[in-house]
């Protein structure tokens, strides 16, 4: 059979500006319509937020993208970060800032833990799905159980190689709609993952029922820290936001792995009224929120949440402390902690197997880790390494270090991430050991310029995560 070749339709920055009009129609549901409530919403957000009115759908292959990559790309907020002293480095094909002039690393590192912190995270790339074989594709790629995702809610999972369960690169999935699903990806894994969901499409046996966006050019920042419900709150209340009902907004309500869409509005502003999407998570174990936004609303809504909460509570964050912030919280970053040869099971991620998945199968790799799932005496083969949290005293290990047992000079893993932790005040790192190596507890050799220090299997998080979730009963902050 003849597959069709599947090209994303890529949302340039210039086609995302509504107008206020346009928007009040969009979301306003006529009072004719049989739609209930909830179907006008999504239907909303599939013509208006995502298609742009009265604007044409350009198509772009992958040679010229390709043919860019060695090309230092901007995100929306470049010059946001020049002006706040922001120490720009390459990461991901983007110049990112890795701190700024008024915080060191280690000080934004307890800024966030103790207020909030903002990040720039719209180097990632920001993926639609929709159509009658969207969630079947899904359900392919990756071990999740999409279809009983309720509307609304997102899961951490993992794009999976076939036959190998190998990760492809790891996502978050959240679905608007019956048939409407919202990814974001690295973007260091930008060329690779199209090509991957390109492939996976033209294979599938319904491709003409998929249509996949890219969304280049829409802001995503990360609101990060115990004063970040306080903050977007007031935020949005000043800026007259309502959700698509008309509702004011709530962010109480809004539990982690939630989402809800606003529009937002400023009088004082010439940028017309926009959509966002508002997600409760994060890449740092506290309290937060993850913001989508049309191109013409990021800066300027980007600077509204600075000025609107103020020195005192809010700071820019880049790179560094987002990276020794998700390693306390024990998160992955692909390639260093995951990479295309790693299993979820390896990785310490079965949890992303969705249990109806372990039974049925169905997605890329299942027989490789659905073995890997059970253990070798109930017929498996278990995983036959696993990613572990360590402590490690003296100079802290980094990416590559060997780890060794304590009663010989076996190799038995490396290291693939590690700093020292500003929160405990301790070396913290995680890597991979092999089988039966990775209890918490056991105690194991690392080699750090060349001398051997001790290190000792810990559980993860190694700081405790502050989601607001909705079993807690307590309110974040």
């Amino acid at each position: 059979m003849n597959k069709t070749r599947a090209i994303p339709r890529v949302l340039h920055p210039a086609h995302t500006q509504l107008s206020f009009h346009t928007l009040r129609q969009a979301f306003t549901p006529a009072r004719s319509s049989h739609l209930a409530p909830t179907a006008c919403a999504s239907q909303c957000i599939h013509d208006w937020t995502l298609r742009p009115p009265q604007r044409q759908l350009f198509q772009r292959g992958y040679a010229s993208s390709r043919a860019a990559e060695s090309t230092i790309k901007h995100t929306g907020l470049y010059d946001l970060h020049i002006k706040h002293g922001g120490k720009m480095v390459p990461f991901g094909g983007f110049s990112m800032p890795v701190q700024y002039a008024d915080l060191g690393v280690g000080e934004s590192h307890d800024w966030t833990r103790e207020k909030a912190s903002l990040f720039d995270v719209g180097h990632m790339v920001q993926h639609r799905l929709s159509g009658p074989a969207a969630s079947l594709l899904l359900e392919k790629m990756t071990p999740s159980s999409v279809t009983a995702l309720p509307n609304y809610h997102s899961t951490l999972s993992c794009l999976l190689h076939p036959s190998t369960g190998g990760i492809v690169d790891d996502t978050v999935i959240t679905r608007l709609g019956p048939d409407t699903f919202y990814l974001v990806t690295n973007a260091a894994c930008r060329e690779k993952d199209l090509a991957y969901i390109e492939e996976q499409i033209a294979a599938s046996d319904h491709p003409s029922h998929i249509d996949w966006q890219v969304l280049d050019g829409w802001g995503l920042i990360a609101l990060q820290g115990p004063l970040s419900e306080e903050i977007l709150q007031n935020a949005l209340q000043a800026l007259k936001a309502t959700d698509l009902e008309g509702s004011e907004v709530a962010l109480q309500k809004v539990y982690f792995g939630q989402c809800k869409h606003y529009i937002v509005s400023d009088p004082s502003s010439s940028v017309d009224a926009a959509p966002i999407m508002v997600s409760r998570g994060g890449y740092t174990g506290e309290d937060g929120f993850e913001i989508s936004i049309p191109s013409s609303w990021t800066p300027t809504f980007t600077q509204f949440l600075l000025d609107n909460a103020g020195p005192d509570k809010l700071r820019l964050a880049g790179l560094g402390a987002r990276d020794s912030l998700r390693l306390e919280a024990g998160m992955c970053l692909y390639g260093h902690d995951l990479n295309d040869d790693t299993t979820p099971v390896e990785a310490g991620l079965s949890w992303v197997v969705h249990k109806d998945r372990r039974t049925g199968g169905g997605f890329h790799g299942d027989g490789v880790i659905l073995r890997q799932l059970r253990p070798v005496k109930e017929g498996g083969t278990g995983p036959s390494r696993r990613r572990v949290g360590l402590v490690v005293e003296g100079a802290p290990a980094r990416e590559g270090a060997k780890i060794m047992a304590t009663d010989g000079e076996e190799e038995i893993g490396h290291v693939t991430s590690g700093c020292p932790s500003p929160t405990l005040g301790k070396n913290i790192a995680m890597g991979y050991v092999k089988n039966g190596m990775h209890k918490a507890g056991t105690e194991v050799s690392v080699l750090v310029r060349g001398k051997k220090r001790k290190g000792v299997v810990t559980k993860m998080p190694f700081v405790a995560s502050k989601y607001w979730k909705q079993a807690a009963g307590t309110s974040p902050g």
